[in-house]
């Protein structure tokens, strides 16, 4: 029998893992996103340890004024890869004329979206961090970050649309070129409006937020102009910004508004995970905020390759290659839990080099170095969850079974346990982090199953 066994398992094997033309095309996108996403993260790491200068209340103030730019993220994330669903299938077919329809549907949503956040930091800040603290040193100075930080959220949806839509028509390297340049320039600014160097006066917080605003301003130019410099496919004539027609428009949100529901479940649940951390204690959610710049670097590389995954995956549906599409995305799933467990021994090997940067108190330090622990150890699990979610069921069109696995189970489980464990039992940080875990648990179980059902594939091309 295991002769008979032997032959057909190389079969599946080779034919699984040994497609040179699939892992090429894998690594041309994913690498160059997580190169961005690498330099992104360190450069806001670097900006933390900046604020992280200033104190500790300077840190939870930043870091807490972030999360509603964390927020706004996810909502655009929501809108512009439940778009980049269509713009990846349209790609296979070479449907440019639909994708400019599709771009143009994804920067008004995302302009939508920025103005309702622009006016909560504008109206009402200190009523918003008033839901993550009850610091009034904290939410004063956060507010003040908000009100200046806040108009880059316009820009920041125009941005996010655009390189959705290069990123799924294969041009990946565009985004990295403009986002790194935008991003160094924050890092300078960073430093010589925070801390006065060449002689300016030195604004603290004040600095950090008009260094970030003046970068994404930089970063939504530059990529609009290098868009129709270049002729890319993203070059959408700017009349059908005011043109579309209301039966695509509905064919279109029908499955996008899923991803959005979902993205928005999900960063409200983030908000509520975020909201017990800062109660627990202003050392809690300062030592979030280091862990959170740690653990983005962590997961540059995988963020890359879910992009590169539902790219290459709704290319294939596109194309109508649909086993393809399993196969390319099986394949994906396979690398990222091998590679993820690398990256889990430098975060316990790096931690403690890493936190010595930032002058804090010991106890925030010991917080962080627990919670990276933990994230360490179930960093696999992670990973798992980012490319059956996003990677593969999202990309393949199954955007409402997404959306009950990945945006209900938060408050499912998540959230109920966070709060049980700090409020209900008072458990330190670390142990209420552990709690939140209980969710990727719960995710993976289901989004495997579907996964392996193949029932997760759908042709949204066709429908346009």
């Amino acid at each position: 029998m295991s002769e008979l066994a032997t032959p057909k398992a190389e079969t599946w094997l080779s034919r699984t893992f040994a497609d040179r033309h699939y892992f090429r095309q894998l690594f041309q996108i994913a690498l160059p996103i997580a190169l961005q996403n690498l330099i992104m993260s360190s450069l806001n790491m670097v900006g933390m340890m900046f604020i992280g200068q200033l104190g500790e209340t300077p840190v939870a103030a930043v870091g807490l004024a972030n999360q509603v730019f964390f927020l706004l993220q996810l909502v655009l994330f929501g809108i512009t890869s439940g778009i980049a669903i269509f713009t990846a299938q349209l790609w296979g077919k070479k449907d440019i004329p639909n994708i400019h329809k599709v771009l143009s549907l994804s920067v008004l949503l995302g302009l939508f979206a920025g103005l309702v956040f622009l006016l909560l930091t504008q109206l009402a800040p200190q009523a918003v961090l008033g839901v993550y603290t009850r610091d009034v040193q904290v939410i004063a100075l956060g507010s003040a970050y908000l009100r200046i930080f806040g108009w880059s959220y316009l820009f920041t949806a125009v941005s996010f649309s655009y390189a959705a839509v290069l990123r799924s028509t294969g041009e990946v390297r565009l985004p990295l070129v403009v986002s790194i340049t935008a991003l160094g320039v924050n890092t300078l600014l960073s430093y010589v409006l925070i801390f006065g160097a060449f002689g300016l006066p030195a604004l603290g917080v004040h600095g950090a937020a008009w260094a970030a605003l003046l970068a994404r301003i930089l970063e939504c130019l530059g990529m609009l102009w290098y868009t129709y410099r270049l002729r890319t496919p993203a070059a959408m004539p700017p009349r059908l910004l005011f043109s579309l027609d209301p039966g695509f428009v509905v064919k279109v949100l029908k499955p996008v508004l899923p991803v959005m529901l979902n993205e928005l479940l999900w960063s409200l649940g983030i908000t509520a995970y975020n909201a017990i951390y800062a109660h627990i204690s202003t050392q809690a959610i300062a030592a979030m905020n280091i862990v959170y710049t740690i653990d983005n670097m962590a997961l540059v590389f995988f963020l890359g390759l879910t992009t590169a995954c539902a790219i290459l995956v709704g290319n294939r549906i596109g194309a109508g290659e649909k086993e393809e599409a399993h196969l390319y995305a099986l394949r994906t799933l396979v690398l990222a839990v091998a590679a993820s467990l690398l990256v889990s021994g430098l975060i316990l090997s790096l931690t403690p080099s890493i936190l010595s940067l930032y002058k804090v108190s010991a106890e925030v330090i010991s917080y962080a170095q627990k919670v990276l622990t933990i994230i360490a150890l179930l960093f696999w699990l992670r990973v798992t969850n980012v490319i059956l979610l996003v990677g593969a069921l999202r990309s393949g069109g199954d955007t409402r079974f997404a959306l009950v696995v990945d945006g209900f189970i938060i408050w499912l489980v998540g959230v109920p346990l966070a709060y049980l464990g700090a409020f209900a039992f008072h458990l330190p940080v670390y142990w209420v982090y552990l709690l939140v875990m209980s969710e990727e648990f719960t995710k993976a179980a289901l989004g495997l199953w579907r996964f392996l059902s193949k029932k997760w594939i759908h042709d949204l091309a066709r429908t346009v």
